[in-house]
């Protein structure tokens, strides 16, 4: 799924509009669409629409990308590898 479609989907689960995400960032409605339909945004343009979203923007290391992919949609049992904590230790931070 495209960083613009995660932006999308999740403005629309908190029953947003473009304009009410534009509102709580201080940014112009325009310039939120355009980072929705595929833009070429700034990257703190993308951490301020992010906040707008109550999200965070996160790099993920390629090699748990499949993990943290199939945890987001609910698979635990399909991450492999991981814990009773099937967060601990999936970026690579042992706390």
């Amino acid at each position: 799924m495209s960083l613009q479609n995660q932006y999308q989907q999740r403005r629309k689960a908190l029953h947003l509009t473009q304009q009410d995400v534009a509102e709580r960032t201080g940014m112009v409605r325009q310039q939120y669409q355009r980072l929705e339909r595929g833009g070429n945004p700034r990257l703190e343009t993308l951490e301020l629409a992010a906040d707008g979203l109550n999200a965070k923007l996160m790099l993920v290391p390629l090699e748990k990308w499949h993990a943290v992919q199939s945890l987001l949609k609910g698979e635990v049992g399909e991450a492999q590898g991981l814990d009773a904590d099937p967060w601990k230790g999936l970026l690579g931070d042992d706390d």
